[in-house]
């Protein structure tokens, strides 16, 4: 008799002959949030409490497995409607992980992060690593990230000009019109968004709700997007403080930038640059004025061709302050930053190794040089200290850097060293695709840019579309079952504290506008123009989205303008600019108070998550804790829908009233508070077509 048979079974019997309530599985339940593990971020060699929840006299035994031993759980209270059972563990300086077997008559089963299940994985076990925390600002953050270039024009004395210098076959544009589609190759594109800009909108950040600005790359780079970094030491005087701006730009006929006199005095110009950081100083203050933390975005892979120790362009040949580049000379003190593949190829050698080939990506050589490994940890450490005193960094491609796994998480052990050295808050977080469990072990990353546990399950369920709008998956769309498979899955690759601020993001500067994808159209700017991005958009299901992204575990990630109706296809076309002047108030309004439901509903910031329904089209879970769920339903077919929806599991009584926080539907939304009357356990809910419903209940205070 298998495990189903057997449940069968023992159900029947329980039911016939009344000897306990019939087995519910749905009343277990055990996570690694505070409520079931205290302290739920322990020291090394301390003891925790774990705790598991089943229904009232509804199990013979539980208990706690670790390491093949079994800890017998002891029933530590209950309420009206669960037992819980608790048992003490002591954990050392490595992962703590377990899962739980449950026994009710002949029935044996294991419950972890799966839920129940016939047999135990390890992939799927609780995890607990000690000494590993997180900063508590950070949980359930609300971040917002900014494309500085295309955020606000604060400071037009700043501006990149037209033919300031060349980049990639061609000489750099000024763009006029601040509502131009970006071109197809823009990334020599420039709109003059600066530190200014962001400055001058500290008032509308602030209104958001935001908690947390993540910058895209700020220092002195040629491009826009600024992932080609040409001196790690200094932020971008065309985005910061340009004082002294002496020089040409390039003749119509001259294509070499060192003769490009006017760039060369703003970027090397050292009154220039430490202008520009005293500036970027003044934002990060003014935040924390504010409330609000900074995160910068660190590219430590591989730098720019532009940089002053490659010097391909030769910008800082003749310099002031500046030593010769690797690429003008053999001795050049920087020679050994990077792999050259022909050693008698100076003066000006080209044949040096490119992240995935590109030649204007130079790829940093750690493993070959100890003093750029130690100046770059002197970066690390230096933005996160007085005087600027940013509150983490963002790690871009952070899984390549280096030339062996071995020699990647030595690299990020040291960078968090350095930067917890320098500011104990600080938070260390990367790009990263595919599972990232390997660099979450307390003493790497924090947490990462979460796509396999969020971006792409929510996209692939409400719109069928792939990341990039380069695919559609009608199989995927209304998919309920694929979305919380996908979740369980990868949410298994963290722990609590990573997962309760990973970055939760729709749309970025690498992906297409989450509105973008709502319209299912396959392609690019470059196959079927920009203007179709903007075309049969769905409102109604960018506000689901939303929905989702407010109240799922982790650090809800705005990319600037998603919340102003910005759309566009994949790069480059998803960095257009803030639309200032024309944005869709209503769709801000709505981010708003989305924001507002997300900040004051702490249950929402570090609770549980289960799921309550799911259907074709339609999905439903609760975020809770001891004292109060929030309940949220979508439904994203177009006609409405009725669901008797059972939400006693998320600690809500049988006989209880749930009230309504916020409906979304197709025309529109609402936040005037309804009541729902919860029956034998169960809300009763009608959904109009594409629509989201929040709902709260919350303990009674004594």
């Amino acid at each position: 008799m298998d495990f189903d048979q057997l449940l069968r079974a023992e159900k029947s019997r329980d039911y016939i002959y009344g000897m306990r309530p019939v087995f519910n599985r749905n009343a277990l339940f055990s996570d690694t949030t505070e409520d079931y593990v205290s302290p739920p971020e322990p020291n090394p060699y301390s003891q925790i409490t774990i705790r598991f929840r089943a229904g009232l006299n509804n199990i013979d035994r539980v208990f706690l497995v670790h390491q093949g031993v079994r800890h017998l759980m002891l029933k530590e209270g209950g309420d009206e409607s669960f037992d819980y059972f608790a048992c003490q563990m002591e954990v050392e300086d490595v992962e703590f992980s377990y899962h739980f077997e449950v026994q009710v008559g002949k029935i044996v089963c294991i419950y972890d992060v799966r839920g129940v299940a016939k047999e135990a994985m390890p992939e799927y076990a609780f995890r607990i690593i000690p000494g590993f925390r997180t900063p508590k600002w950070a949980k359930g953050a609300v971040m917002y990230q900014i494309y500085v270039d295309r955020f606000y024009n604060g400071d037009p004395s700043n501006d990149v000009l037209t033919s300031e210098y060349e980049y990639i076959g061609d000489k750099t544009v000024h763009v006029e019109d601040w509502n131009k589609y970006p071109a197809v190759m823009g990334v020599r594109e420039f709109y003059g968004g600066d530190l200014q800009g962001v400055l001058d909108k500290m008032d509308y950040l602030q209104d958001l709700g935001v908690d947390v600005i993540y910058f895209n790359p700020l220092f002195v780079s040629p491009s826009n997007h600024k992932y080609d970094i040409q001196d790690y030491d200094y932020i971008d005087p065309h985005i910061g403080r340009i004082v002294s701006d002496q020089g040409q730009v390039l003749d119509h006929g001259q294509r070499e930038n060192r003769f490009a006199t006017r760039y060369i005095d703003r970027v090397t110009n050292i009154k220039n640059l430490e202008a520009s950081n005293e500036l970027f100083a003044q934002v990060v203050e003014e935040a924390h004025r504010r409330g609000m933390k900074v995160i910068l975005d660190g590219v430590f892979n591989h730098c720019g061709s532009f940089n002053k120790w490659m010097d391909k362009e030769r910008i800082y040949e003749n310099a002031e302050g500046y030593q010769k580049g690797a690429h003008i000379c053999w001795d050049s003190p920087y020679r050994d930053y990077f792999q050259f593949y022909n050693e008698y190829a100076w003066p000006y050698n080209g044949s040096y190794d490119g992240w995935w080939g590109h030649d204007t990506l130079p790829k940093l050589n750690y493993e070959k040089s100890r003093e750029l490994f130690d100046y770059v940890m002197k970066i690390a450490a230096k933005w996160v200290s007085p005087p600027y005193n940013a509150d983490g960094w963002r790690l871009d491609v952070a899984a390549d850097l280096g030339h062996s796994p071995e020699f990647n998480h030595n690299f990020w052990q040291e960078f968090r060293k350095a930067v917890r050295e320098a500011n104990p808050d600080a938070i260390v977080l990367a790009e990263h695709y595919g599972s990232p469990r390997d660099w979450l072990n307390g003493k790497e990353w924090d947490t990462v840019m979460n796509y396999d546990a969020f971006m792409e399950p929510v996209t692939w369920f409400l719109t069928g579309m792939q990341k990039h709008s380069d695919d559609y998956r009608g199989d995927l769309f209304g998919n309920a079952d694929s979305f919380i498979g996908a979740m369980r899955h990868h949410m298994a690759s963290f722990t609590m504290p990573s997962l309760h601020i990973a970055m939760n993001e729709l749309s970025n500067h690498d992906h297409s506008r989450f509105l973008t994808r709502t319209n299912k159209k396959v392609g690019r700017t470059n196959t079927l123009g920009a203007q179709a991005a903007d075309e049969g958009v769905n409102k109604a299901v960018m506000r689901e989205a939303v929905v989702i992204q407010m109240t799922w575990p982790g650090a809800p990630t705005i990319y600037y303008g998603d919340e102003a109706g910005v759309c566009g296809f994949t790069d480059p076309d998803n960095r257009r600019t803030y639309p200032w002047g024309h944005e869709d108030m209503e769709l801000i309004r709505f981010h708003k108070e989305m924001i507002r439901i997300h900040k004051e509903n702490r249950e929402i910031l570090t609770g549980s998550l289960k799921y309550v329904t799911n259907d074709y089209n339609v999905i439903g879970y609760g975020r809770f804790n001891r004292e109060s769920a929030v309940v949220v339903v979508v439904n994203n077919n177009d006609y409405e829908v009725t669901r008797d929806v059972c939400i006693w599991p998320l600690g809500i009584p049988r006989e209880s009233l749930v009230k309504r926080l916020m409906l979304t539907w197709a025309e529109g939304f609402t936040t005037k508070p309804e009541e729902y009357q919860v029956a034998a356990g169960k809300v009763r809910i009608v959904l109009p077509g594409t629509s989201a419903i929040v709902l709260k209940y919350e303990k009674a205070k004594i």
